[in-house]
C-alpha cells in the first residue's frame, strides 16, 4: 500500500503543509498517525486532487465535499459523476452570467470615459461642463 508523509503530498500536489491540514482539520482527510507523524493513503491524495481540482473550477469546500462522499468506485461512481456534471453545469450557468454583468459594466465604463473625454475637451475650450 502506497503511503505518504504531509511533506511528500505537499511536494507532489504544490500546496503547502498547512493547507493539507486544513482540509484534515475540515474533515475531507483521515491520515493515519504513527506518533506525530500523519501518514496518508493513496485515497488521501485522490482526496486532495478533487479538492484542488474543484477549487480550480470554482466549487466551494463544501461542494467538495459533497463529491468526495459520493465516491464509490464499487458502483462505477455513477452518482458522483452525475453529481459533478450537475456541478459543472450549475457553474457554466453562474459563470455565463457573470460574464454578461461584465459586459455590460464595461459599456458603462465606456460610457463614463466617453463623457469624461467630452468633458475635458469642453472644459479645455473654456466651454461649461455638463454631466
Amino acid at each position: 500500500m502506497t503511503s505518504y508523509s504531509i511533506s511528500d503530498l505537499a511536494r507532489e500536489l504544490d500546496i503547502t503543509t498547512r493547507a493539507i491540514r486544513f482540509y484534515e482539520e475540515q474533515g475531507l482527510l483521515s491520515p493515519e498517525r504513527r506518533g506525530q507523524e500523519r501518514i496518508y493513503a493513496a485515497r488521501d491524495k485522490v482526496t486532495l486532487k478533487l479538492i484542488l481540482r474543484g477549487k480550480r473550477i470554482g466549487f466551494s469546500l463544501a461542494e467538495c465535499r459533497e463529491l468526495i462522499s459520493l465516491y464509490d468506485p464499487a458502483g462505477g461512481n455513477h452518482k458522483q459523476l452525475q453529481t459533478m456534471l450537475d456541478k459543472i453545469t450549475e457553474r457554466r450557468a453562474q459563470l455565463d452570467q457573470q460574464m454578461l454583468d461584465i459586459q455590460q459594466m464595461q459599456i458603462e465604463l465606456d460610457t463614463a470615459e466617453e463623457r469624461c473625454h467630452a468633458a475635458l475637451i469642453s472644459a479645455r475650450a473654456g466651454q461649461p461642463i455638463s454631466a
